[in-house]
């Protein structure tokens, strides 16, 4: 064999093993992220649209190749606090990779497939958003420790009593593609989940297991340590839907928007009243907020609520 051919052949070899060797990168989604690095002079791009652009470039090549990319969110404020925490140089380029590898491993991620990152940006953004809401929640949870009176594990219970009260709501709300927000004051900022679920008529219920567990995570914050919190549901109903007393619905669609507000850790219903007071108030300033148009704003449906074996009267 000439020496050529051996050449050839190690080339087409290295191809063929950088296709099992994994890539990661971290993009700077936003405008002011990106003003934020543009301050380190090792940073090689002065223009937030171009940087996308090449990032993009990048991933497509690297697809191309066979090389399989996980895609992570660039935080400079963490990045910072990064390299303080090892003594690193922010201004380095081998500092940003140390980063991003780090962040590939720990934070929220996406695998990019060819899609374009004005796609795919939005759906890490609320990936980044499910998790940092979940450690929160789960922080919070950590901290309720066990009952003093039994000793059982209170976050546990909490999260078990939340998971019913999540299954009792969704079949109280019959079918319809439902819309639920929970909010429980937890800290600043306060914890925020939302979660899609969708019931066609006979058919099974549809829900994003991820969004499931994160709902169900915030509602046992708030169950835990009994701290003040509330359920908004907007479900949307069409011609073959039918609202909780089995009445067929109108010829079009229409939303209902119902509320519950947590109390001695159980959801309990408020009134068409207090929906609407809820749902009409600027929550920032407590003006008033003109109603939608085609909205119900309906009592919340009552829950039965299990024995709380960590009550003590």
């Amino acid at each position: 064999m000439t020496s050529t051919s051996r050449y050839t052949d190690q080339s087409a070899a290295r191809r063929k093993l950088r296709r099992e060797v994994p890539s990661a990168a971290a993009v700077l989604a936003d405008e002011q992220d990106f003003r934020a690095m543009s301050r380190y002079r090792t940073f090689p791009f002065d223009d937030h649209r171009s940087y996308l652009r090449q990032m993009e470039h990048l991933l497509r090549t690297l697809a191309s190749e066979g090389v399989l990319t996980t895609l992570s969110l660039f935080d400079p404020a963490a990045y910072e606090k990064y390299c303080g925490d090892l003594s690193l140089d922010p201004d380095r380029p081998d500092s940003r990779s140390r980063y991003t590898a780090e962040v590939a491993r720990t934070g929220a991620t996406l695998t990019y497939q060819g899609e374009s990152l004005s796609r795919l940006l939005p759906l890490l953004v609320e990936e980044a958003g499910r998790q940092a809401t979940w450690d929160h929640a789960s922080a919070v949870l950590a901290r309720a420790g066990n009952c003093a009176e039994c000793g059982e594990d209170l976050a546990h219970a909490a999260f078990a009593r939340a998971t019913r009260a999540l299954q009792q709501l969704l079949t109280a709300l019959g079918s319809g593609t439902h819309h639920l927000v929970c909010s429980v004051a937890a800290g600043d900022p306060s914890l925020l989940a939302v979660l899609h679920a969708t019931a066609p008529e006979g058919a099974r219920l549809q829900l994003a297991e991820s969004d499931t567990l994160v709902f169900c995570t915030v509602l046992a914050a708030g169950f835990a340590l009994r701290t003040p919190g509330g359920i908004v549901s907007r479900t949307t109903t069409g011609p073959a839907d039918h609202d909780t007393t089995g009445d067929p619905t109108p010829d079009t669609a229409h939303d209902t928007v119902r509320g519950w507000s947590l109390r001695d850790s159980w959801p309990h219903a408020l009134s068409a009243a207090e929906v609407f007071t809820a749902y009409c108030t600027d929550a920032e300033t407590g003006e008033p907020i003109p109603p939608e148009h085609g909205v119900d704003y309906a009592p919340g449906l009552p829950l039965t609520p299990p024995p709380d074996p960590h009550r003590h009267d």
